[in-house]
């Protein structure tokens, strides 16, 4: 068997949609469905997914268009992962100036191009224009280059890729109840007793002691933090070695120690503290705080305080001029180690941390399964979506 491969302009139209005048009450409020770029994130369009509405009259007026339910959105305008994502449009509804639809002639399957596309999508932000904002166009758009397999092999592939994609989306949903659960927990177990009068408030700089001892010449890994993930390689997180001589200054940090690190993130909007662990020793920030708790204290107790953003109420407060230039929010080591943190006896700090500790566990899990299957789903794609493996299919009849 040959498969062919096409430009998406020979089996698609593509065109794209435009705004209503917004000071103009009557284009808006309507009955028609408006989709905006922000919408189109890798997934499913449907009428409970749209939030605004246009009149007739509206787009009448505008270059909006009505598009067909069927058809692929693809963004074309957007900052960090927002160009090149696409969208399966599951109800007719009409689009803004920012977004391309790809309306499919009878030959192509949509799932089977949107799974192309997703495929591709490296591929389509390396084709936008280098001008303003490296924005996609309408005549790129057109120009990819994929094969087409019959039909029935279309309809085959795709069954199969969004076979995994459910799988993917419900191990997702699972971590994200597993979180809520978890985050739960901390309430009842920590913030929902820590007013007791057996538990003490203490600030950090009673239970731990500031660490600020430069490399010994070992070689040691550059680790930085990322919200996301903690500790992690800085060549993992910039795809090359960042440090340069600054490596010199860099705090060591060994096993079990603490670091915060004070730039603002989405996820920690005051910074955020995670332990080393994984590594005997490694290299990281001297802009970071340091620290190793004391031994009166269950690092595992700590920890799980310090995820679940326990310290922002009083981070927020010691933020004066806003974040600098550098992304560093404006926190002197001395006002971090001056928050305080809930502590009770060793021995309950020890038993809510094992309660803990096995949720956290359960989270873990499901995150390496959830790893495991968008890699298996990758590997599948590039066997499928290129050629180099063949599905079986009976022909339909004409």
């Amino acid at each position: 068997m040959t498969t062919r491969t096409v430009n998406l302009g020979s089996i698609a139209k593509i065109t794209s949609g435009g705004t209503p005048d917004r000071e103009n009450p009557a284009y808006w409020g309507g009955t028609v469905p408006w989709v905006k770029t922000t919408l189109v994130q890798n997934c499913e369009i449907g009428p409970e997914d749209i939030d605004e509405k246009i009149t007739e009259a509206g787009l009448k007026s505008s270059s909006a268009k009505l598009i067909p339910a069927g058809s692929i959105l693809m963004a074309m305008v957007g900052q960090g992962k927002t160009r090149g994502q696409v969208a399966v449009l599951a109800t007719d509804a009409a689009i803004n100036q920012n977004c391309a639809a790809i309306i499919l002639s009878d030959e192509a399957n949509s799932r089977y191009v949107y799974q192309q596309l997703l495929f591709r999508y490296e591929e389509i932000r390396s084709a936008s224009n280098s001008s303003g904002q490296q924005n996609l166009n309408a005549g790129l758009i057109r120009e990819l280059r994929m094969p087409l397999p019959s039909l029935p092999e279309q309809k085959r592939i795709a069954e199969i890729l969004v076979g995994w994609d459910t799988a993917i989306q419900k191990t997702e949903q699972l971590i994200a109840a597993k979180e809520l659960r978890y985050f739960g927990l901390v309430g009842r177990l920590i913030t929902g007793h820590s007013k007791s009068e057996a538990w003490r408030h203490v600030s950090i700089r009673d239970i731990a002691d500031r660490v600020q001892r430069q490399g010994d010449g070992g070689d040691y890994p550059l680790l930085t933090i990322s919200s996301a993930s903690g500790f992690i390689r800085q060549e993992e997180r910039y795809s090359r070695y960042m440090a340069g001589e600054s490596a010199k200054t860099y705090t060591l940090l060994r096993a079990g120690e603490f670091a915060y690190n004070k730039g603002n993130s989405k996820r920690y909007e005051f910074g955020c503290v995670f332990q080393l662990n994984g590594y005997e020793a490694a290299l990281v920030p001297s802009v970071y705080v340091s620290f190793k708790l004391h031994d009166a204290v269950c690092a595992s107790y700590m920890r799980h305080l310090f995820a679940v953003d326990y310290l922002k109420p009083q981070l927020r407060a010691l933020v004066k001029t806003g974040v600098r230039n550098n992304g560093l929010l404006n926190i002197r080591p001395d006002e971090f180690m001056g928050t305080t943190v809930p502590l009770p006896a060793f021995e309950h700090q020890l038993r809510i941390a094992n309660y803990l500790d096995a949720a956290s566990a359960e989270i873990d899990l499901l995150k390496r399964q959830l790893s495991a299957l968008r890699t298996q789903k990758r590997s599948l794609m590039q066997k499928l979506l290129t050629g180099r493996w063949r599905l079986p299919v009976q022909e339909e009849a004409n």
